[in-house]
């Protein structure tokens, strides 16, 4: 008897330490670390997030280290400015499978990850690569795939010989256990079951020039937009969302405006305080 009000007690002490980690995570902030230290800071706090929104490094090689001109290396300054970007095809697949697993981790049941995915045209292979093992080796499959087709993107191919390229994927995983019962939020369907509008998968989105146009180091061309309505799509009110490669905030800017809270991670030191600067005339 007095053994099992020991075991209770003990529970209750671990019970009372996870809740209070909870607390000490704090909502509506980029931390400047690598992901990985983040996620293993919410898996030991016990904190779960609705979504996963991110565009990661694509590793295309196009690190400063790879540049041939001076001029190729200074208007890519800033970028990147932490990581080279020119992972070997293996390194880049394990660092996914890895980012997965642990989204398996910090992901509550019904949530999904929406990862915006492009390729180079020295690895046009790799993208496809790195999705058929996430399918094959992790917890995740393919919900739904978003074409992102730029209205003004410069070419990524200008060969005589192939097509331009212009359009980026957006790829929906949910876990496999949730497949078959995996929906859009409530919004989606009742505009659907109205017959007012289809919500279609390719959708056009002006890229940001540099974003907001005020920084160098915010040349991305991920569009604010663009997030807006995969919030509208996937996301329910007050969702925690979570985006590993935060860059200058574009995440972060649409949860704000869309009524969501974020958490982020972003190595960058540079691009973190540029990020928490653009964030304050919202907060």
């Amino acid at each position: 008897m007095l053994f099992a009000l020991q075991l209770n007690i003990v529970k209750n002490i671990k019970s009372i330490k996870i809740n209070e980690g909870i607390e000490t995570m704090e909502m509506n902030k980029i931390y400047n670390e690598s992901c990985l230290d983040t996620m293993n800071r919410m898996i030991s706090e016990n904190v779960k997030v609705s979504n996963i929104i991110t565009s990661p490094f694509y590793n295309t090689g196009r690190g400063s280290n790879c540049h041939k001109t001076q001029k190729s290396r200074d208007n890519y300054e800033g970028r990147y400015d932490v990581h080279l970007d020119n992972m070997t095809d293996k390194e880049y697949i394990d660092f996914t499978l890895n980012l997965f697993n642990n989204f398996d981790k910090i992901l509550k049941k019904d949530g999904c990850i929406l990862y915006n995915m492009n390729y180079g045209s020295e690895n046009t292979h790799l993208m496809w690569l790195v999705v058929s093992n996430i399918i094959e080796k992790t917890n995740f499959t393919i919900a739904d795939d978003i074409i992102w087709k730029k209205k003004s993107a410069l070419p990524n191919n200008v060969s005589k010989n192939k097509l331009t390229r212009i359009v980026e994927h957006i790829f929906v995983f949910c876990r496999k256990s949730e497949f078959k019962t995996f929906n859009t939020n409530k919004k989606v369907k009742s505009v659907r079951s109205t017959g007012q509008k289809m919500y279609e998968n390719v959708y056009n989105f002006i890229e940001a020039k540099n974003n907001d146009g005020s920084c160098k180091l915010n040349k991305a061309t991920y569009s604010t937009d663009l997030i807006t309505q995969l919030l509208d799509i996937y996301v329910e009110n007050n969702a925690i969302i979570y985006d590993p490669f935060m860059g200058t905030g574009t995440t972060a800017k649409a949860c704000l405006l869309y009524g969501c809270k974020y958490l982020g991670s972003e190595i960058s030191n540079e691009q973190c305080k540029y990020a928490e600067d653009r964030l304050k005339s919202i907060i």
